[in-house]
């Protein structure tokens, strides 16, 4: 579980591919290493990942992890490029406060940036997406998370089939989301919340609530 804070940003090291999948290797990562261990769950660009392999001092600290060819194709993460940025957060701890909303880090598709709009020292962004199912689980001052990052709705197009989030300067800084180009993907996951609550009525309308 995560809270779609982004802890940090890491650059790609390294993408080893085969039929199975590939070895994804991201570095200058030493801030979020200190208490790393071999199994535990790092998202990266919103992807719920588990840490094959790292090393807290070496090339800035760096993590491997693999990815299955089912994460590739519901994920961009297949489109990273050697000397990228990544968004990157550890899971949430027990002890912690509680600032973005659930996530998963279980993508449910991608949307495509197709406007950036300044807005003062904010960014507003439109995004098309792949999956115009997904649509239905926004809606303006709920939560999505893109790229791992906890953000609000600001606009539902349900005729376009396109949504907006606006970006203040401080995120802009501390995400890669606003130096994300028209045409770029992203990753994107919706309210867990409202997935339930759909299937909850879904089963009461069909008189299955029980």
């Amino acid at each position: 579980m995560f809270t779609g804070l982004i802890e940090h940003l890491g650059t790609v090291l390294s993408i080893v591919r085969d039929e199975g999948g590939c070895t994804l290797t991201i570095g200058d990562c030493g801030a979020i290493l200190g208490d790393c261990h071999v199994g535990d769950s790092i998202a990266v660009d919103g992807a719920c990942l588990t840490v094959t392999g790292f090393d807290k001092v070496e090339r800035g600290g760096w993590f491997s992890v693999w990815l299955a060819n089912e994460t590739l194709a519901r994920t961009d993460l297949g489109e990273r490029r050697e000397g990228e940025e990544v968004n990157l957060e550890r899971a949430m701890g027990a002890d912690g406060r509680f600032g973005g909303h659930f996530v998963q880090g279980h993508v449910d598709g991608t949307a495509t940036v197709v406007a950036r709009v300044a807005d003062g020292d904010s960014l507003r962004l439109s995004f098309g997406l792949a999956d115009g199912a997904l649509l239905g689980y926004l809606i303006v001052k709920g939560y999505v998370t893109i790229d791992g990052a906890s953000l609000t709705v600001t606009r539902v197009d349900d005729g376009q089939g396109t949504f907006d989030v606006m970006l203040i300067q401080h995120t802009q800084a501390k995400i890669t989301l606003g130096k994300k180009a028209v045409g770029a993907r992203v990753n994107v996951e919706v309210d867990m919340v409202a997935k339930y609550v759909q299937k909850s009525v879904q089963a009461a309308l069909a008189g299955n609530g029980r």
